[in-house]
């Protein structure tokens, strides 16, 4: 099986001055899952090369096991800093299709046109999508077969406007993605705050925030290996 994880190059957080980027567990978690399963996985990003870690996701208080085994992992971090542009990228060669968040996909990857035809060209061919946290973001102006939006009528998940007002960041980012879904007639849904919650809708897997990385990734695995 071949994975193709596709990560923001945006590292501004609005007009803030600070910096943002993905977000490290909604990455590593994930990367390890399809790793332990020996799938092949390919970093990609919009520029290519080394992408923005978010600041805030290396502090203290959001390190998981994953985190640390990525910090360990030399060949991980040498995959990281060389991640391939996502306009060489060939959606015939994989089997599915994974965006960790944080808040850079806001700004770049839903407006990004090659991630548009990838996640339309995945979702298409039956291929297991998946989005966790402010990524279910690049679904933006994504459009199924109809022309409709991607998520019209999909049970889909995303960063809850509760969450976004608890990091302070409403009026910082350019959409809300709970907004957003709910917009594009998707049928929003969510756990608790900070919890893990997962919605899996045919082959679309999205999950709520920082800790439904791991089960989003698993819910992905399920559907690949079924």
């Amino acid at each position: 099986m071949k994975i193709l994880m596709v990560l923001t190059s945006h590292d501004t957080l609005g007009d803030t001055g600070l910096k943002t980027g993905f977000w490290l567990e909604e990455f590593a978690s994930p990367y390890f899952l399809f790793k332990d399963q020996n799938f092949e996985v390919t970093l990609a990003s919009p520029l290519g090369g080394q992408p923005p870690l978010d600041p805030k996701s290396d502090e203290p208080d959001f390190q998981t096991a994953a985190t640390a085994r990525f910090k360990q992992d030399d060949q991980a971090q040498k995959e990281l800093t060389n991640t391939v542009r996502l306009d060489s990228i060939d959606p015939t060669q994989f089997n599915a299709i994974f965006y960790p968040g944080g808040h850079g996909p806001l700004w770049d990857l839903a407006e990004n046109k090659k991630s548009i035809s990838l996640i339309e060209e995945f979702y298409k061919q039956g291929k297991p999508v998946g989005l966790v946290c402010h990524a279910p973001g690049v679904l933006r102006h994504v459009k199924d077969t109809d022309g409709k939006p991607l998520v019209k009528g999909k049970r889909v998940t995303g960063f809850s406007n509760t969450e976004e007002e608890a990091v302070q960041l409403t009026e910082v980012v350019p959409f809300l993605v709970e907004d957003m879904l709910k917009e594009n007639e998707g049928v929003y849904c969510k756990g608790d705050d900070w919890g893990s919650y997962v919605e899996v809708d045919k082959n679309l897997v999205t999950g709520q925030n920082p800790a439904s990385s791991e089960a989003a990734a698993k819910r992905l695995i399920e559907i690949l290996n079924s």
